[in-house]
């Protein structure tokens, strides 16, 4: 057998005896790395998407010290990069419109420097999505770590769920049962630590799906971001990434169809976020395997929620974590989920979490005995939805999950905020509330407003949920029976732009359907009269909704579809 080194990517730079290696290596010297460093070990990109702006992921400067410990001790030579992070408390008009071009700043980046392999720092919603398109266009040995969630919220003696507490809070100073003084006091009490939100929301979601996809180490998902083990993980995970690169575990023999599906059984068990639906259709797209809606309902279909979770249920993730974590759920659902698979140690996600204990049968159930049953993401078809819309049934109100209701229509998201509250809107619980542009080039960028606030009057008799059709997202801290992602979307013409006012619409979620109750001949004749809304007409705006997929492709750009992989790129002298 030939114990042959073998000539790493990195080597392409770092390598050559000429006027270029000199370069190369040179200003790299500058920071006081020695000579050996340069020698053909492997080179370990730390893909940092810290920020100020992102406070979910304020604390991954020190998280990436853990990182570049495990590398070093591995053998490896960890160099740390920054991409665009995307704060989704604060980037407006929303960091759904910006996942797209992150993914560009992750792909360039990895494709265009010296890196064997890469550990990708995520943790806010679209920053953990951006930073696995990105580099599974690159399709380099890859590994993720996720930033963790915050401690649990302490509001006067109770729990909070970031996100969730919001929601239901506002809405309990809209109806009068709650004063804004209170209101301003949980504030500090809902955030009191580093780290992402600890409900299962879109951050929870995405950190656990890397880690059901098998692009992490086990116990990724849950542990607090300030807990010492969280720094341990992340030196662990430094010593793998080396081991990997020396093992030629890229991405695409992690993500395969196998993997996909596992990871939806798993959003299921969870009570998942909608939203991982849009990233995971997109991350497939990159990856080259094929994912659709259909695959979304069919696999989670009957499938039970196992997790006691906010925004479906009670607890938070620091409780999720010390009652087992994510390893606990895989052992309890091993037995529907594919088991050849390879994750980022090398053995399948069900081998990891084969002997995977659970400490608190409150939080993570048995699936004999389910939190809610058939609790997977459903997704709706019909005439008012041709392409797909989704929704989920964990978070919904049963008694809506067929309904059928009078339309109140919002124009866009100016028309709903400026109407809402008034007084002597015609509106009633029974109503179904449409909200229309702000799909993917509506808004643009999907924003996350699908949850509409009820109107004030509907609230103080004491009701907190209603019907609501979008072709937005939502929060996956949010609640309610709330219709999302309905494809295609008003603004280039979907059936959403001809609801009127007083139109019955027909939710049937057990049998799939979601459809308009008017008649094809007068459904064409609004669409004669119908105007397309002004679209943008320069920079980032105007390339993304010239070339964004709609919802049930996952939103990605059209362009953007598939990979380049990472060949060394021709010199830059």
């Amino acid at each position: 057998m030939s114990n042959a080194k073998k000539t790493l990517r990195s080597q392409g730079w770092f390598g050559k005896q000429d006027r270029d290696g000199f370069m190369h290596r040179s200003w790299v010297k500058n920071q006081g790395y020695p000579d050996d460093l340069f020698d053909g070990r492997p080179v370990i990109g730390i893909c940092n998407t810290w920020s100020e702006l992102t406070p979910c992921n304020g604390h991954f400067r020190e998280l990436a010290e853990f990182v570049k410990r495990g590398v070093y001790e591995a053998g490896g030579f960890p160099l740390e990069f920054p991409v665009m992070s995307l704060g989704e408390t604060q980037l407006r008009p929303t960091a759904m419109l910006f996942r797209n071009l992150a993914s560009m700043d992750v792909e360039e980046s990895i494709r265009g420097n010296p890196i064997d392999g890469v550990v990708l720092l995520m943790g806010c919603d679209k920053t953990t999505p951006s930073l696995l398109m990105g580099a599974a266009s690159c399709d380099l040995p890859t590994i993720g770590l996720s930033g963790g969630p915050m401690l649990n919220g302490k509001f006067r003696g109770k729990d909070v769920g970031s996100g969730t507490g919001v929601w239901m809070m506002s809405e309990m100073v809209r109806g009068g049962q709650m004063s804004m003084e209170e209101f301003v006091a949980s504030e500090s009490c809902m955030h009191r630590s580093k780290g992402s939100c600890m409900t299962m929301g879109t951050a929870s979601t995405m950190a656990s799906m890397v880690e059901a996809l098998g692009m992490s180490l086990p116990e990724n998902a849950a542990i607090p971001a300030v807990d010492s083990r969280r720094n341990r993980l992340a030196q662990l995970t430094g010593r793998r990434i080396v081991e990997m690169v020396k093992e030629d575990l890229t991405m695409s023999k992690i993500l395969t169809r196998e993997a996909f599906e596992n990871a939806i059984r798993v959003n299921a068990a969870i009570g998942g976020s909608t939203n991982a639906v849009i990233h995971l259709l997109a991350l497939a797209g990159r990856i080259g395997v094929p994912l659709t809606l259909d695959d979304w309902d069919r696999l989670g279909r009957e499938m039970d929620c196992l997790v006691n979770l906010q925004p479906s249920g009670q607890f938070l993730m620091e409780d999720f974590y010390y009652a087992g974590g994510l390893p606990a759920v895989i052992r309890e659902i091993s037995g529907v989920l594919h088991a050849n698979t390879v994750s980022a140690n090398g053995n399948s996600i069900v081998a990891n979490s084969a002997a995977a204990p659970c400490y608190n049968r409150e939080v993570i159930r048995p699936r004999a005995e389910p939190f809610k049953p058939d609790a997977g993401i459903a997704v709706l078809k019909g005439n008012l939805a041709p392409d797909g819309a989704v929704i989920k049934p964990s978070a919904a109100t049963p008694a809506l999950m067929s309904h059928t209701g009078r339309a109140v229509v919002f124009e866009d998201i100016d028309d709903y905020h400026a109407r809402i509250d008034d007084p002597e809107l015609d509106v009633d619980e029974h109503c179904v509330l449409v909200l229309k542009n702000c799909g993917p080039r509506g808004y643009p960028g999907m924003a996350e407003v699908g949850n509409m606030q009820l109107p004030p009057k509907v609230l103080q008799k004491g009701i907190t949920d209603m019907v609501r059709i979008s072709d937005a997202r939502m929060s996956g801290t949010a609640y309610g029976t709330v219709v999302l992602h309905t494809s295609p979307e008003a603004a280039i013409g979907g059936p959403l732009a001809l609801v009127q006012n007083g139109d019955l619409i027909e939710l049937d979620v057990p049998g799939r359907r979601l459809h308009l109750h008017v008649s094809d001949a007068e459904l064409a004749r609004r669409r004669e009269q119908w105007v397309a809304p002004e679209q943008p007409s320069r920079g980032w705006y105007h390339l993304y909704v010239k070339h964004v997929q709609q919802a049930h492709l996952g939103a990605d750009l059209d362009f953007l579809v598939g990979s380049s992989g990472a060949a060394v790129p021709r010199e830059s002298h």
